[in-house]
């Protein structure tokens, strides 16, 4: 009788991806960039292990937002003490911290846990085309438009 195969933590093999997200939109990367990160691309997926692989996004400054988005949609944050809600127009934060943007996108598409914590751990954004990961050897991925 078979069993079901179920990946051991020791034995996932990682690659490193990344994509330049010049002229993509902003949800759209972010649900094929939660798919790498979480491993649902590869055969050996076990939802409770972390199968998933490393990827590296450029040019977060040059994401898209169709409609009215930019001027319309709210970032939110708290302070923690009563009063403290903040929010942040998507202009403004293209502006200042345009990572921010692709890394909360993605960050609500992964589970709420620890074991989304550590998928989450594996993306890195840069505003610019220049990120300190040569060493890593990334393979360039398209992503479907």
């Amino acid at each position: 009788m078979r069993t079901t195969y179920m990946a051991k933590p020791g034995s996932v093999e990682r690659k490193w991806y990344i994509v330049d997200a010049t002229g993509k939109r902003v949800g759209r990367l972010a649900t094929e960039v939660a798919t790498i990160l979480r491993g649902k691309h590869k055969p050996e997926f076990t939802p409770h292990i972390d199968t998933g692989d490393f990827v590296i996004i450029i040019n977060a400054e040059k994401i898209v937002f169709t409609g009215k988005k930019l001027q319309n949609k709210l970032y939110y944050r708290h302070s923690g003490y009563p009063g403290g809600l903040k929010s942040t127009s998507a202009a403004d934060m293209l502006k200042k911290h345009p990572e921010r943007i692709i890394e909360m996108a993605v960050k609500g598409m992964l589970p709420h846990n620890s074991l989304g914590a550590d998928q989450y751990r594996k993306l890195k954004v840069y505003a610019g085309p220049d990120h300190p990961h040569a060493a890593q050897q990334p393979e360039p991925l398209q992503l479907a438009e």
